[in-house]
């Protein structure tokens, strides 16, 4: 599709469509997790290590999910993993014990790796560089949404079937999600056409050239995911602490949990109305125009945090950090397609998520460890301050302009 044509209400439906539902489906059991595990005879401890499998799932499937985009496609990989996920939805509903119940979880972690991968490499690949970014924070966008909705139409279904209504909304969700990505047109890019059991692509001089594999991708993009990854990789570990942070701070200074709710939901509000300007700007200025303050804004929030004392403090510091992470909206997804290679694109991105989810998770391990050892407002500030790290890594490291052409190994 040329660049001047292009309108991204032509793929709107196939390329978001499913995203939407997708966030659903997850954003439906989320609040629910904990509540079947402990109905299920677990204690509050092992309840919360349940919660954590989705991450652990996504965590560990990054890489392989790469062989199977490579393998089958992205549409393809689209229609498994949202199959995948409804089936591990109907699992958690049925399952007779713990066990079970947490493989079922860890399950829809492994399917978000999956869907994760392939809905970002489609879009990299079907929309123009100009739009790249506006494409991406859109999808961003409309995942949030999926997820902030999902809890509601949960809640809805509940209200007559239980805890099970939850599970069903989230599995029929998901169904729809596979239905609508069968729809998606299939793209035929080089760095599908070889996988890794072939004998190889054709080079620019005629001379077959190895197929990509992640480990040559890691070994020759090393560079790149020393330097912009590792601000990847704080980016998320930000992000990750900002959803704990904020509850555990408001009952620190005696909020009920109607309030506490209220000033997340808010915060969140914020985060969801501003993901498409942002995405312009992007493409207009260049990433560092939202990468940098998306950081800056949010870990001078987190320091200002612990200084707040009553609701209205509190509500104010949220929606500045709501702001800030809204801002970012689709940051992550769109330097890793401006940084990924054509072929090898699919496995690039399954490492550039990899980072992504380390620092989804050890974010509030560092919370954790120096609230542990300290205070919870001492910890608060040490992820502030590696909110302003992650601002001083990507100023360095991203480039000033706004990108012009594709990526010099693309060529």
């Amino acid at each position: 599709m040329p660049a001047e044509s292009f309108n991204l209400k032509s793929i709107a439906v196939g390329a978001y469509g499913p995203s939407l539902l997708y966030g659903v489906a997850t954003g439906a059991i989320l609040p629910v997790i904990a509540l079947s595990a402990r109905s299920l005879g677990a204690d509050i401890a092992t309840a919360a290590l349940v919660i954590t499998l989705t991450g652990i799932g996504s965590l560990v499937t990054n890489v392989p999910a790469t062989l199977i985009a490579t393998r089958f496609g992205e549409r393809w990989s689209l229609v498994g993993a949202s199959l995948w996920c409804s089936a591990a939805m109907v699992l958690g509903l049925l399952a007779p014990n713990l066990a079970v119940f947490a493989a079922a979880i860890f399950m829809v972690g492994m399917a978000g790796a999956v869907f994760g991968l392939a809905r970002q490499s489609y879009l990299t690949e079907v929309v123009p560089l100009h739009f790249r970014a506006r494409a991406l924070s859109t999808l961003g966008g409309v995942t949030r949404i999926g997820v902030f909705l999902g809890p509601f139409a949960a809640a809805l279904a509940m209200s007559s079937g239980g805890l099970a209504g939850a599970y069903w909304v989230g599995a029929g969700a998901a169904l729809l999600a596979a239905v609508l990505s069968s729809r998606v047109p299939e793209l035929a890019a080089p760095g599908r056409l070889a996988t890794a059991g072939s004998a190889g692509i054709e080079g620019m001089a005629g001379q077959p050239q190895p197929a990509p594999t992640v480990r040559s991708i890691l070994r020759s993009h090393r560079r790149v995911f020393a330097t912009v990854g590792l601000g990847v990789l704080l980016i998320a570990a930000i992000r990750a602490t900002r959803q704990a942070v904020l509850p555990l701070l408001a009952q620190d200074i005696g909020l009920d949990v109607t309030t506490t709710a209220l000033i997340y939901g808010l915060s969140g509000g914020i985060d969801m109305l501003i993901f498409y300007p942002a995405g312009k700007l992007m493409d207009v200025k260049g990433r560092r125009w939202v990468a940098v303050p998306c950081m800056l804004i949010m870990g001078v929030a987190l320091i200002l945090l612990p200084f707040t004392a009553d609701a209205v403090g509190l509500l104010l510091v949220a929606l500045l950090i709501g702001f800030g992470n809204g801002i970012g909206s689709g940051i992550v997804m769109t330097l890793g397609a401006d940084f990924s290679p054509n072929p090898g694109r699919p496995q690039f991105l399954g490492i550039w998520r990899l980072l992504s989810d380390i620092g989804t998770t050890t974010g509030p391990g560092i919370l954790a460890g120096v609230t542990a050892v300290a205070t919870l407002s001492a910890g608060i500030w040490a992820t502030g301050g590696l909110g302003v790290l992650a601002a001083v890594v990507l100023w360095f490291w991203i480039p000033p302009h706004r990108p012009t052409a594709l990526a010099r190994n693309e060529r």
